[in-house]
């Protein structure tokens, strides 16, 4: 007499946790891709990847609900919670960094080497309109207090070059940071002020940031300030004091292989 073998059923909860978690990488892929190719505006393509992130916690609740109901009844689909869990927890991990930056740093999306005097940005139309006719206004008191206390190695940069060398300098380091150039200036004239404006892009979402650098020549050397301001949000997440720092050491490296 041959024996029947019942197979355990499979937990619901696991099987759709793991559709779930798949379904929320191609909604999250999808929003990054449309937002950094500009198919539709950063607010629309964010509200996507909202939904993404949303769609990722409902996936890892189910998780969490298949792996105790399979610890209690025996059903099948362990390996699908886990799945599922992991591949909602890999969605959730850059929102999380994010979130744990919001809380370690304050509110800022300008961060300058100079706070007393920020670099300008240029007001040129060519200027203007890569900014999308965007030009970021002054920090405040508060926020150049939240900067000094924040991100106190934000220096300005002093290279022991004359002028026109050290603008040689800056533009190979922009190059070789992969902002894109859209106004500059060398120095001299009447204030004696070289500046490059720049737009450099996030490296996820490829949100637009506004750099203006400012080369002022001094006795014996001259000073580079940089100031970078995040165009969407009001928190940059510490972009862009590790921007500038990073630019910093491009200078370096440029100068290093002369």
């Amino acid at each position: 007499m041959r024996r029947q073998i019942v197979e355990e059923p499979m937990s619901v909860s696991a099987v759709w946790s793991l559709r779930l978690s798949v379904f929320a990488l191609a909604v999250a892929a999808v929003a990054a891709l449309v937002i950094r190719f500009r198919i539709v505006d950063a607010p629309a393509g964010l509200a996507v990847f909202g939904s993404a992130i949303l769609l990722a916690c409902v996936a890892l609740l189910l998780a969490l609900s298949a792996a105790v109901v399979i610890w209690r009844t025996g059903r099948r689909g362990l390996s699908s919670a886990i799945g599922g869990a992991a591949l909602a927890l890999a969605l959730l991990a850059w929102p999380g960094f994010l979130a744990a930056q919001a809380i370690r740093l304050p509110v800022l999306n300008d961060v300058t080497t100079d706070i007393a005097d920020p670099p300008q940005f240029s007001l040129s139309r060519v200027a203007t309109e890569a900014r999308a006719g965007h030009t970021p206004t002054n920090p405040s008191a508060l926020q150049r207090e939240q900067q000094r206390a924040a991100y106190p190695g934000v220096q300005a940069i002093l290279l022991e070059l004359e002028a026109d060398e050290a603008y040689q300098v800056v533009l190979k380091a922009v190059q070789a940071s992969g902002w894109k150039i859209i106004d500059q200036s060398p120095p001299g004239g009447r204030g004696g002020l070289g500046h490059v404006d720049a737009v450099a892009r996030t490296f996820v979402m490829g949100f637009p940031d506004d750099i203006t650098i400012r080369i002022k020549p001094l006795a014996g050397q001259t000073k580079i300030d940089v100031r970078s301001v995040s165009r969407y949000g009001r928190n940059d997440f510490g972009v862009n004091a590790r921007r500038i720092e990073q630019f910093a050491q491009e200078i370096q490296n440029q100068i290093n292989t002369k």
